[in-house]
């Protein structure tokens, strides 16, 4: 997963559901290293809550994505942060040359 363009990252899951796996699974995907650039806020959904679960991420050029992480795999969340982030470093690379 591409983290190097995140600024922000939001996460609301409740932990007793089996949908909130890739929630977790994508906290934990993020580097060590990256959590020390980046705003990470998790928030731990109460059992009876009824908020939805999210996982919002704000990129350094400002855009937002939000997805629901109950309404796909860890793989397919990846891969729509991925494809913005992978948008930002062609961006990146064009501008430097």
């Amino acid at each position: 997963m591409i983290t190097k363009y995140f600024n922000t990252v939001v996460v609301k899951y409740n932990p007793l559901l089996a949908a909130s796996k890739p929630a977790r699974i994508f906290l934990a995907n993020i580097p060590p290293a990256q959590r020390q650039q980046l705003t990470l806020t998790h928030r731990i959904l109460e059992p009876n809550s009824t908020e939805p679960a999210s996982i919002t991420v704000t990129f350094k050029d400002g855009n937002t994505i939000s997805v629901d992480p109950t309404s796909g795999s860890t793989v397919g969340i990846q891969d729509v942060f991925d494809r913005y982030s992978r948008k930002l470093k062609l961006k990146e690379d064009i501008s430097d040359e």
